[in-house]
């Protein structure tokens, strides 16, 4: 079958040549006078006829035809068959660490369960030569042309058809540091559907089931996300101790075994979250430093400031209004407006204002004797009480 009739368009099945030397199915649209002209008229009533193309992914039991719809999810090919795959459990020790079944587990789900809702996998080194490339090159010979690569900005275009309905989508060399990148990540991680945008097309809504896998040289702050999170699995990857130059051949000739694998092991992990994985079975110390990484500057000076008022003053609790806090913010450079301090102490840090008589400490410059002396004073209106103990777990979280 070469060519396809979905709805009133006509499709051709081509086999793309890669630079690895195999071949990727695509389907391509094909005008219907080319298809007339290379096979003559009565060819046409022969070419298979579909109502659409719908998007059903699986390993374990693909079918080509469903209810008349045709499934544009790439079937797997090459063998499955018991075997030894050395190689390849070596490579996701190496990545997966202590958390290695885990790490079996998460590819288990993807291979057995592929709609299923997972983490947003993040691989993140400062260093070089760690696999996280090849980790990613394990996954495209795996899951072939249902996996995609994509850059930065193809995560801020609003055109998504190249990815939109890809079981997996990764990217390399990950820098998301505005709000509205990491949200549309995060929601649609845990999305059941998507518009596809085609440019110059109306926008086509259909279900989601996209796996993000996102790799960094940035540790600490390559995308924003906030304490509360439990979206992300973060794991820091170490140098490879030996680079094997020929380790995708390897992986290669493994395939049929590993696949073999998935196919049977037992999942050690029972379901718990939509997500599969609890907060704390993905929570590692490179997710708590990214979560330190990605505070906003304007946290970070609130915090310190809080932090160095408790040292100079020696009390455990000290009282501010949002106006106190903003004219002492200046001397950060810190050019934040009331509403920004406001949404951090109120929405993010919960913390409840009281109005009435406060103590208010303040440095006052004494420009004859170029010294600072702590004042303090009594003055009346809307404030809010800090702790100092809040405050060191902030500043330690």
């Amino acid at each position: 079958m070469e060519y396809l009739r979905i709805g009133t368009q006509y499709f051709r099945i081509v086999k793309k040549p890669t630079i690895d030397g195999h071949l990727h199915e695509q389907i391509i649209k094909w005008k219907r006078e080319t298809i007339r002209d290379d096979h003559g008229n009565a060819f046409l009533k022969d070419i298979p006829k579909y109502k659409g193309f719908v998007t059903l992914p699986s390993h374990t039991n693909f079918q080509q035809e469903v209810n008349e719809f045709y499934n544009e999810y790439l079937p797997i090919t090459g063998e499955i068959k018991q075997g030894d795959f050395k190689t390849i459990e070596k490579f996701l020790q190496h990545i997966f660490g202590n958390q290695f079944d885990l790490g079996l587990d998460y590819l288990t789900i993807i291979w057995r369960y592929p709609t299923q809702i997972l983490p947003i996998l993040c691989l993140v080194s400062e260093e070089r030569k760690t696999g996280k490339t090849t980790f990613l090159n394990l996954l495209k010979l795996i899951f072939q042309g249902n996996m995609t690569f994509n850059k930065n900005e193809d995560f801020r275009s609003r055109f998504n058809s190249d990815w939109g309905n890809k079981l997996i989508i990764a990217a390399e060399e990950v820098l998301l540091n505005r709000k509205e990148d990491s949200e549309r990540i995060k929601n649609l991680s845990t999305s059941r559907s998507n518009k596809l945008e085609v440019k110059g097309m109306e926008k086509l809504e259909t279900d989601f089931f996209g796996k993000f896998i996102l790799c960094s040289n940035n540790e600490d702050n390559f995308i924003l996300i906030d304490d509360k999170e439990i979206r992300y699995w973060v794991i820091k990857i170490e140098s490879l101790r030996i680079e094997n130059p020929d380790i995708l051949d390897e992986f290669e000739k493994e395939l049929p075994a590993f696949k073999y694998f998935l196919n049977t092991r037992e999942i050690m992990t029972p379901r718990k979250t939509r997500m599969w994985f609890t907060k704390d079975q993905i929570w590692t110390e490179a997710l708590s430093n990214l979560v330190k990484g990605t505070r906003n500057s304007l946290e970070k000076d609130l915090i310190l400031f809080l932090s160095e008022k408790f040292e100079e003053i020696g009390l455990d609790t000290l009282q501010f209004s949002l106006s106190d806090l903003l004219e002492d913010l200046k001397r950060f450079n810190n050019r934040a407006t009331r509403s920004q301090i406001s949404l951090i102490v109120n929405k993010k840090w919960n913390l409840q204002s009281y109005n009435s008589s406060y103590t208010l400490y303040k440095n006052i410059h004494d420009p004859h004797q170029n010294t600072w002396n702590q004042l303090s004073n009594s003055v009346k209106g809307r404030f809010y009480e800090f702790k100092k103990e809040f405050i060191d777990e902030l500043k330690n979280c």
